[in-house]
């Protein structure tokens, strides 16, 4: 085909190939626009959960399912001897830990961990900070989310008795022998014990499902231009 000088005459093979990557761009791109929609969807209910009234936590087995983002009254005791202070974490530029404690539940076998709140460390990385125990019956309020919270770990180890880098709750229970619900509550009280509690509320992450579609698209329109530029040719004048 010839256009104002110029000529089209793409190969069979590179129309065929080029149409092949151009369709799996496509569908990937809209693959990431699916799952961005799915995670809004789910951000939407999470979010009408979390408007729903305070609820108070059984004393049996619960699916987290059930309670994630909501709000929760849990009426027991603390186990402080059981305490753990998860590693690596900041507030402000500072670095410190999370300081997790187990609450019996009431009438119960089972037992829930409470991330208690922020406190910062110290210079010295082998002396943790001071945390007031709590002792005797409690009512404790908190938001429900997922204890499996992963972040970096270079080693199965703990870096002491206390500290974690990780919460695994199968290793903690069979550390401590104690059975808990398959949950994690952000202690919401107002205390003046010293910890810091302004939980950041989780992205949907929607927003980096988009951002794959937009390169998967993009990746799509740079080989129609690709496929452009090596089959059009300008035509060369004959020769008189």
């Amino acid at each position: 085909m010839i256009v104002l000088g110029y000529s089209f005459t793409p190969k069979i093979w590179s129309i065929i190939v080029t149409a092949a990557f151009v369709f799996m761009f496509i569908e990937l791109g809209n693959w990431q626009l699916s799952r961005a929609d799915e995670k809004n969807a789910r951000q939407a209910q999470l979010d009408m959960l979390s408007q729903q009234p305070i609820t108070s936590l059984p004393n049996m087995r619960v699916k987290l399912e059930d309670f994630q983002y909501r709000e929760v009254e849990i009426s027991g005791e603390y186990l402080p001897s059981h305490t753990i202070y998860l590693d690596n974490k900041t507030y402000k530029g500072v670095a410190g830990y999370h300081v997790l404690t187990p609450i019996k539940l009431a009438n119960s076998s089972l037992h829930v961990l409470i991330n208690r709140g922020w406190v910062a460390g110290g210079f010295d990385r082998s002396v943790l900070p001071d945390v007031p125990l709590v002792q005797g019956e409690v009512m404790v309020t908190g938001i429900v989310v997922s204890p499996e919270q992963r972040m970096l770990q270079l080693t199965d180890q703990v870096i002491t008795g206390t500290v974690w880098n990780n919460l695994d709750v199968q290793r903690y229970q069979e550390t401590t022998g104690l059975e808990l619900q398959p949950i994690l509550v952000l202690q919401q009280d107002q205390l003046e014990d010293g910890l810091v509690r302004q939980w950041d509320r989780p992205d949907s992450g929607s927003a980096k499902n988009m951002g794959y579609a937009i390169q998967w698209f993009s990746l799509a329109a740079t080989a129609i231009i690709i496929f452009l530029v090596l089959n059009v040719k300008r035509k060369r004048s004959e020769s008189k």
